[in-house]
C-alpha cells in the first residue's frame, strides 16, 4: 500500500481518505449496504428521538451503527473471497456464509435491543 512510512497527520489523512473510498466503493457496489445506510435515515433520528435518555440514545443509535460497521466487514471479506477466485470453493462458500451470518446476527441484536427498551413503554 503506499504511503506505508508516512507519520503524524499525514498517516491520519491518509487513513481518512482510504476509509471515505472504503464508505463510497461499498455504497456503490453493494446493494444491502445502501439499504442500511437509507434505513439509517430513519433509524438514527428515531432513535435519537425515542431514546428518553442520552444512554438510550447512544444505545439505540449505537445498536444501528453496529450492523453498518458488519454490513461494511462482510463486504470486505466477500471481495477479498471474490479476488482470490470465481469458482465455486467450499472454503469460500464457508467465509461467505459466516460473514452474512455475522450481519444477520447484527441486524437480530438491533432489533433485540430497540425491543427491550421501547416495547415496555407501550405495554
Amino acid at each position: 500500500m503506499a504511503y506505508q512510512n508516512a507519520r503524524g497527520l499525514k498517516r491520519l489523512m491518509n487513513a481518512f481518505r482510504y476509509s471515505k473510498e472504503g464508505f463510497r466503493k461499498c455504497f456503490k457496489y453493494e446493494e444491502a449496504f445502501r439499504q442500511e445506510v437509507f434505513a439509517s435515515f430513519v433509524f438514527v433520528p428515531l432513535g435519537i428521538w425515542l431514546g428518553e435518555t442520552g444512554v438510550e440514545r447512544a444505545i439505540l443509535v449505537g445498536a444501528w451503527m453496529m450492523v453498518l460497521i458488519v454490513e461494511l466487514l462482510n463486504s470486505a471479506v466477500e471481495a477479498n473471497v471474490d479476488r482470490v477466485g470465481l469458482e465455486p470453493h467450499k472454503l469460500s462458500a464457508r467465509a461467505k456464509d459466516i460473514a452474512s451470518a455475522a450481519v444477520l446476527t447484527s441486524l437480530t441484536m438491533a432489533a433485540t435491543v430497540w425491543a427491550l427498551i421501547l416495547l415496555p413503554r407501550w405495554l
